[in-house]
């Protein structure tokens, strides 16, 4: 176990100050407590302008615990990118719950904004590039992931509606990612709310999904 101290500001009735008291965190206690100062720094500064003796000294401990628990810099921000991309492919996946396609577009819009109004720092994080290789690979990966989710989806709509089951990838590619970026821009404006930018969103892919032509042409010159 690691001791960490507290001080007691309270006085006696003879006005001298009480001795100060030592509080033991456990080694879990202490590496939750290192991941969530990392995670508020990294959000607020990003990996390179965050430095391990500042995230040391808002733990309260010295440069050698932070190497102990995670052998350095490197290692707290690898962990925590891969939380965060978990939590958030989790919430999407878990989300998808319809039977309608359009409600499950809705379902994967609104998992995406909850994870942005719920976990700020952690997008904010995940959006920014990582200088380093993390095992649940980079956000761009992330989203893909989440579009092959969807990709079976409009697979059986396409076949349905007479499309190109084939051309499904390519479509739910561009379907999360208009989600993704949109998202982006809504993490620092926060407008409209919530629900409007869901209905929006749905909006347009919905309704432009509902009008796609089977075989779409090009107006202009350009063919290749």
């Amino acid at each position: 176990m690691i001791d960490a101290v507290a001080t007691d500001s309270s006085t006696s009735s003879n006005d001298k100050p009480r001795r100060t008291r030592r509080t033991r965190m456990t080694g879990a206690e202490r590496r939750q407590q290192l991941l969530e100062i990392g995670r508020t720094l990294f959000a607020a500064k990003g990996f390179e302008g965050t430095s391990v003796e500042e995230i040391a000294a808002k733990a309260g401990v010295s440069k050698p615990v932070v190497y102990e628990h995670f052998g350095g810099k490197e290692g707290l921000y690898a962990v925590v990118v891969d939380r965060e991309m978990r939590r958030l492919l989790d919430m999407v996946t878990g989300s998808l719950t319809a039977g309608h396609p359009r409600e499950l577009l809705e379902q994967a819009a609104f998992a995406l904004l909850d994870y942005i109004e719920e976990s700020t720092d952690g997008f904010r994080i995940l959006v920014r590039d990582s200088p380093i290789p993390q095992s649940t690979g980079s956000f761009a990966s992330l989203i893909s992931d989440i579009a092959t989710q969807v990709e079976d989806i409009l697979g059986k709509e396409f076949k349905s509606r007479g499309f190109d089951p084939k051309l499904a990838p390519l479509y739910a590619q561009a379907l999360v990612g208009m989600v993704a970026l949109a998202g982006q821009w809504w993490l620092d404006v926060r407008r409209p709310k919530k629900a409007e930018v869901a209905a929006h969103l749905v909006n347009l892919a919905w309704h432009g999904l509902d009008g796609l032509e089977p075989k779409p042409r090009l107006i202009g010159h350009r063919k290749n």
